[in-house]
């Protein structure tokens, strides 16, 4: 459930990105992706899946640091 709220927030705002050509919600886009990489993990290791997990954890850490990068640029 998680992941299909935070993949539609994720692809409703790359839509209105790339319609609007306006970049200011990127950061708001790295986060939600990260969540969903971050949840795609926490379910990949309940289904015993650790190599699929371990990528999606380090993933997800690498969005979320250029989440705060990026942050950092836009505010």
């Amino acid at each position: 459930m998680l992941i299909a709220i935070c993949g539609g927030i994720v692809f409703s705002l790359s839509v209105y990105s790339f319609i609007t050509g306006e970049n200011q919600v990127m950061p708001y886009i790295m986060f939600f992706f990260g969540a969903l990489a971050l949840v795609a993990g926490i379910s990949e290791l309940k289904e015993k899946r650790k190599t699929t997990a371990v990528i999606s954890f380090l993933v997800s850490a690498f969005v979320l640091f250029v989440f705060i990068d990026t942050f950092n640029v836009f505010h």
